[in-house]
């Protein structure tokens, strides 16, 4: 006969979870000796692991009682739909960890291929992380706005980062962001970028600047995204402005503002 320390013992649980099966009648009482101790014998090993194993696997304790109360057949049926449950769940777990497997591959999360092509690129080039995560969050809101769009646009930057001007454009401004606002190297920047958005407008036409067709307000959100994320954008936008060119997201000409003394 075993004491309660040694039921729990040889059945892997605590004196306190033999206590707790007790209360919820799921483990028999037995009777006390003359000492006034409770005393199990091998059949209460037998029972207390059946109901570690079943509460282990999730099964609420009221259908725990009622598995032990059950015939041969109905307690074997049970336990293979405990066991299809957790293999449901185990299907469901593999699917999160891909999902989380994506997430921490950082671009693939929300971006269709063509746009993580155009980031590794970028990447290769040698542009700073940070302007690359300025244009993957740009995309990310892009590409579920407009999604039958997206290999239009990403071919066309593709075919724009063949310039080697607009690459330079990339590596400068990655440089600038550690710069304060009124860093020279930021109004060289905007003086750059300007003839740059010219001289491609002149040859190319300025459909070939801005061929997004993004409604202003969508602009003006991934605007926002990217000041958020590069704060010196903000200020090369005004020294673009003065220099004939309006916007960040959708580039447009406009009358170059008086430029500040």
């Amino acid at each position: 006969m075993l004491t309660i320390g040694e039921l729990a013992s040889y059945a892997g649980v605590t004196v306190r979870a033999v206590r707790h099966y007790h209360a919820k009648g799921l483990l028999p009482e037995p009777e006390r000796d003359h000492s006034g101790y409770r005393r199990y014998d091998a059949g209460a090993v037998v029972e207390l692991i059946r109901i570690r194993t079943l509460a282990k696997a999730g099964v609420p304790l009221a259908r725990i009682r009622e598995l032990l109360q059950a015939g041969e057949e109905q307690f074997a049926a049970a336990v293979a739909e405990i066991d299809e449950r957790l293999r449901a769940e185990i299907r469901e777990r593999q699917r999160h960890r891909e999902r989380i497997a994506r997430l921490a591959a950082g671009d693939s999360l929300a971006l269709p291929p063509e746009v993580v092509g155009f980031l590794d690129r970028l990447r290769v080039l040698g542009v700073d992380e940070r302007i690359v995560r300025v244009e993957r969050d740009g995309w990310i809101p892009l590409a579920a706005h407009a999604p039958e769009r997206v290999p239009e646009w990403a071919a066309r930057k593709r075919e724009q980062l063949d310039d080697p001007q607009l690459l330079d454009f990339y590596v400068t401004l990655g440089q600038a962001l550690d710069r304060a606002d009124d860093d020279p190297s930021l109004v060289e920047l905007a003086d750059k970028l300007a003839l740059y958005l010219t001289r491609v407008a002149d040859e190319q036409g300025e459909d070939y600047v801005d061929d997004a067709d993004i409604e202003p307000p969508f602009a003006q959100l991934m605007d926002a995204l990217a000041f958020d994320t590069a704060p010196p954008a903000r200020r090369l936008i005004e020294l673009l402005k003065e220099r004939g060119w309006a916007g960040w997201t959708k580039l447009e000409r406009v009358a170059p503002v008086r430029r500040r003394r």
